[in-house]
């Protein structure tokens, strides 16, 4: 098995994989194993040990994790068979999220996409073995998915499509999928579902939901003991369904390691993910307000302890930016955030663009006309909506 395993996959079938989408990403085996090395090795020589990956798509993190199984329970275990047995049988599970990707999943970890076939390593009573996939229906509610908000129009499928209904998240009570408790909980979850927004007109506009901080958070309910996940990190920054979500992560302090890519093609080869990705490590039974953030840029990286929420409701990224933030601050209390606003600063839409002649009364109003052109023109206060007083 031991051999099988270090012979069979090189070149690595599940690094030639091409991803599905920018939402389904398939996780590089040495991103896989990078999150692995993040937890305590002991955790490899325990027999006693389990692991759960809720949204397997290649079945990479059962099978990286398997391979040190093997090896670190080898003094207790001698016999490779008992202890192939044990192993897939005893500590490690997952959650498919698509049948595709069940099969995928149960090939890469049994050498057999049935696990009670002939070619299985290990021998289960049913074809799923610990990787189960199984049809779920959206529940709908005003048009939406009450569990992750899918939109009716877009995920009312019939049977023979896939719905996108993710077992892991689409239930109040997690613990009841496989009625057991795992130590170490692991994945790389879907990023994102279509809502159906945008007009007949601009369907390019078609809006996403985010679904990947709901595993965080279904994650969570089951308490374990470490909990890696690797996301997109637009979350930083908040957004649609999003700002509850960061607030716990920054404010979280079982979070103690924060792996940082600025550019998520540096972690998924070929894969542009806007605002790039990250990977973490929640501690159950750690809690300090220090996290070891590492950023990675190309083939540069560098590492800062410190805290989430150093700037309270405000999360730096960047390691490199503490210090200049810290000398600007030193030297004034006033910033632009106090004296810039984004959008809608006085109640004027973004589609004002005045009028050419100035009239009595009109104050000036400047706007853009396009990338890097500014307009000039003029406009009567009583277009000023919000705090008319502050453009005096």
């Amino acid at each position: 098995m031991a051999n099988l395993y270090n012979t069979m996959y090189n070149p690595d079938v599940l690094s030639c994989i091409a991803n599905l989408s920018n939402d389904e990403v398939f996780t590089p085996p040495e991103v896989a194993n990078a999150m692995l090395d993040m937890l305590p090795q002991e955790l490899f020589s325990n027999p006693d040990t389990t692991f759960l990956d809720p949204a397997c798509k290649s079945g990479v993190f059962l099978r990286e994790i398997a391979k040190r199984l093997l090896d670190g329970l080898e003094p207790i275990i001698p016999d490779l068979q008992e202890r192939t047995d044990h192993i897939f049988q005893e500590q490690l599970y997952g959650i498919a999220i698509t049948e595709l990707t069940s099969h995928l999943s149960r090939r890469s970890l049994y050498c057999s996409k049935t696990a009670n076939g002939n070619y299985s390593v290990t021998h289960f009573d049913t074809v799923d073995g610990n990787v189960r996939y199984k049809i779920i229906q959206h529940r709908w509610q005003n048009g939406n998915c009450v569990f992750c908000g899918a939109a009716q129009s877009q995920y009312d499928r019939s049977d023979d499509l896939e719905t996108h209904a993710y077992e892991f998240i689409h239930t109040v009570r997690p613990e009841d999928i496989f009625n057991m408790k795992f130590d170490v909980i692991i994945g790389n979850p879907p990023y994102q579902l279509a809502t159906g927004g945008g007009t007949e007109e601009k369907k390019s506009a078609t809006q996403a939901k985010p679904v990947y901080h709901r595993f965080i958070e279904q994650a969570k309910k089951l308490n374990p003991r470490y909990l890696c996940m690797i996301i997109p990190a637009r979350w930083y920054s908040g957004g649609i369904g999003l700002n509850q979500f960061r607030y716990d992560m920054i404010n979280d302090k079982h979070i103690t390691k924060l792996v940082d890519y600025i550019n998520s093609k540096d972690c998924f080869q070929g894969v542009d993910i806007a605002g790039g990705v990250c990977y973490f490590l929640w501690e159950r039974d750690n809690e300090n307000d220090a996290c070891e953030i590492t950023n990675i840029s190309g083939n540069s990286s560098t590492v800062s302890i410190r805290s989430l929420n150093e700037f309270e409701s405000l999360f730096i990224r960047s390691n490199e930016a503490i210090h200049i933030i810290y000398k600007v601050m030193a030297k004034s209390s006033r910033f632009m955030n106090e004296m810039v606003s984004p959008i809608d600063t006085f109640g004027i839409p973004s589609k004002e663009k005045g009028h050419s002649k100035k009239q009595e009364g009109d104050i000036l109003l400047l706007h853009t006309l396009g990338y890097n052109k500014q307009g000039v023109s003029y406009i009567s206060p009583n277009k000023i909506k919000k705090e008319p007083s502050s453009y005096r």
